[in-house]
């Protein structure tokens, strides 16, 4: 018997060498993968091993430690599994230093990233790879900063590494989405856009950019290659663009040479083929980086001849980007231009204003060209443009302006840069102050003040910090325009100030001191949803803090008839916060008993037991009724007839807070 047990230990030991054999050889391997599963296996050994250990202390009932011995036989099978142990653990504690040495580099990586200094950034990257080799971050970012280089072809090696470490690592196949497109291996490209999709449908947005970008710069070869073929065909529009730009190349001629030259251009600018070998023999560069073109932009109505250069410069672009998106791209992302094309926007010349907005319309005509417009042209500078212009300019293109102004706010991008930047809702409000100021704002003005407070609408102001001194100035603008007759603006202003009049109380009680409470009350009789939206939430407003505004209220609509026919409209919004002002106004002494012979207690106790989904309903008609019955405790025996009581007292923390 005891023989048996032998042989099978033996065996047992002799299977474990071999598996141990095999580990130890995995561990080695320079297969990621392969040492990745090896680790896990021998973090699994270790723990059965100390769970092994653990069983024997449990179990051994004379003893009250087990000691190790100082010199271990590994011929044995427990010596042999004692040496993997301790190899492990020395394996271990390497690892995790070198993750640390790793780690360190990665930063200094970045660092030297962020200052431009990309081969600095490879070789701290691939210092750390030495540490660690099955670190994603540092391929990753390795691969990004040979993007940067241009080594493409590394750049994909890098990717493949990052995905042996990690299959659905998204980041290695957005980098290795944009080294294929930069070899022009556009159906590479688009597989990885597609494959980040597969593991993260959230980044839908940033794919369909990504997708869009192949789409253009293959769309942007086979224009190429067209354009080649003409212009070896001998076609006269191709030879005559490619001979026109030879001679505009020339440096130090007059302003009348390029004039002359521009305008040849602009005529033979009829299709994409021209548009085209006009990006292919550096026309951008050739126009935008000759220093007498470049002198003409500053001119500011000091030489005639100049102008007309400046203009034939923005009638050449707009004829080169018509339709042409890569075109667009190469002028937007031109040296200076960022700052340019707003500059030129507020020239003094009419001609120029006028072009420079007409090439901007053009810019913007699609979603694309809107999204370059955003990214690579200063945005701080295009609104102050934007109200320079609408000052000095004639009707129509002040509208147009606006109109384009509005349109480039219904982009995400914009949305987010204007709601972190306070000194662009200034500017906005500073356009409203120039309208207003203007003698014929009636006529002249009517439709920039309608789009300007639309655009402040559509800004969702409530979700910025907005400032008290900010508040307060937009309430101003606002309240001063519901003097206007013209109805669309009348009703977009109360819909800011119904926005903003939350961020400042001093901004609440001028509201109330300019009569606006008396306004309000005037929209909500009138009626329309939109409208009845906003003043019955500025009345909210006012009354929650202002208790002059809850006497008001109180004296512009005595028994509350308009509030109590509020509470029964269709819009959930509308009547969570006539339940609200009806709260805070029966305050006023008599309010209360002025409802006495009303159905107030029945309908809001109707609201706060209902299932609206605007919580807001429940909770302000519950805090309405409690303060009714506070008010005026003959209200309570109506409560009770009617079994209200426990639906009060559900409310009972909420009546606390306010």
């Amino acid at each position: 018997m005891a023989k048996e047990e032998e042989e099978r230990d033996w065996e047992k030991f002799l299977k474990n060498v071999d598996e141990i054999t095999t580990l130890v050889q995995e561990l080695n391997s320079d297969d990621l993968s392969v040492r990745e599963r090896a680790m896990d296996e021998a973090e699994k050994r270790l723990q059965l091993l100390e769970d092994q250990k653990e069983d024997e202390c449990r179990t051994t009932l004379n003893k009250t430690m087990i000691s190790s011995p100082q010199n271990v036989d590994d011929t044995t099978p427990d010596g042999f599994m004692e040496v993997v142990q301790k190899d492990a653990r020395e394996r271990a504690k390497r690892r995790k230093e070198n993750k640390s040495l790793a780690n360190a580099l990665k930063e200094k990586g970045n660092e030297a990233f962020l200052k431009g200094d990309y081969r600095m950034a490879v070789q701290h990257y691939s210092e750390g790879l030495k540490k660690l080799k099955d670190m994603k971050v540092l391929y990753t970012n390795r691969a990004q900063a040979y993007i940067k280089l241009e080594e493409y072809e590394k750049a994909l090696v890098d990717c493949d590494w990052a995905l042996k470490c990690d299959e659905n690592s998204t980041k290695a196949y957005f980098h290795m989405g944009k080294a294929h497109l930069a070899l022009k291996n556009y159906s590479m490209s688009r597989q990885c856009y597609q494959k980040i999709l597969e593991i993260n449908p959230k980044l839908q947005t940033q794919v369909k950019d990504s997708l869009n970008k192949v789409d253009q710069r293959e769309k942007a070869e086979l224009q190429e290659r067209l354009a080649l073929q003409e212009l070896e065909s001998g076609k006269e529009a191709a030879v005559t663009t490619k001979n026109l730009l030879q001679a505009l190349s020339k440096p130090d001629q007059i302003p009348l040479f390029y004039t002359g030259g521009m305008q040849l251009l602009t005529e033979l600018m009829k299709d994409c083929t021209e548009q085209t070998l006009f990006r292919m023999h550096n026309g951008f560069s050739i126009i935008n980086d000759n220093k007498v073109i470049k002198r003409c932009f500053v001119t500011e109505g000091k030489d005639e001849i100049e102008e007309v250069l400046c203009t034939a410069v923005l009638k050449l672009w707009q004829a080169v980007c018509n339709g042409n998106e890569e075109n667009q791209r190469l002028l937007l992302t031109h040296s200076d231009m960022d700052v340019l094309l707003p500059f030129l926007l507020t020239s003094k010349v009419s001609s120029i204003q006028k072009h420079s907005l007409s090439l901007l319309l053009l810019l913007c005509q699609t979603q694309n060209g809107r999204i370059l417009v955003l990214s690579h042209v200063d945005l701080t500078r295009l609104l102050q443009a934007f109200v320079a212009f609408v000052s000095i300019s004639e009707e129509k293109e002040a509208q147009t302006a606006m109109q384009l102004l509005t349109d480039l706010a219904l982009e995400e991008r914009f949305k987010t840069w204007i709601q972190t930047n306070v000194r662009a809702l200034l500017t906005l409000i500073s356009i409203l102050v120039k309208c207003e100021n203007n003698e014929n704002k009636d006529e002249l003005f009517r439709e920039t003040i309608y789009a300007t407070l639309g655009l402040m609408m559509n800004l969702s102001l409530e979700s910025l910090s907005i400032t008290e001194v900010l508040a307060e100035k937009v309430s101003r603008r606002c309240v001063s325009l519901l003097n206007s007759e013209d109805g669309g603006i009348l009703t977009r202003a109360a819909g800011v100030l119904s926005r903003v009049l939350s961020a400042s109380v001093t901004a609440v009680e001028e509201t109330v001191k300019a009569g606006v409470m008396k306004t309000m009350i005037k929209f909500l009789k009138a009626g329309g949803q939109t409208a009845s939206r906003y003043a019955i939430k500025i009345l909210a407003l006012c009354t929650n803090v202002y208790y002059q505004a809850r006497e008001e209220v109180s004296r512009l609509d005595k028994r509350f008839s308009l509030l109590i026919k509020l509470l029964e409209a269709e819009d959930e919004i509308i009547v969570g916060n006539a339940a609200l002002c009806i709260s805070n106004c029966v305050e006023v002494p008599g309010a209360a008993s002025a409802l006495l012979k009303s159905d107030i207690v029945k309908i809001l106790l109707k609201l706060a037991g209902g299932d609206a989904k605007e919580a807001s309903v429940q909770l302000n008609a519950g805090i309405a009724l409690g303060k009714l019955c506070t008010a005026e405790p003959r209200h309570t025996i109506q409560l009770k007839e009617l079994h209200g009581i426990e639906i009060l007292n559900s409310t009972v923390k909420y009546i606390k807070k306010t």
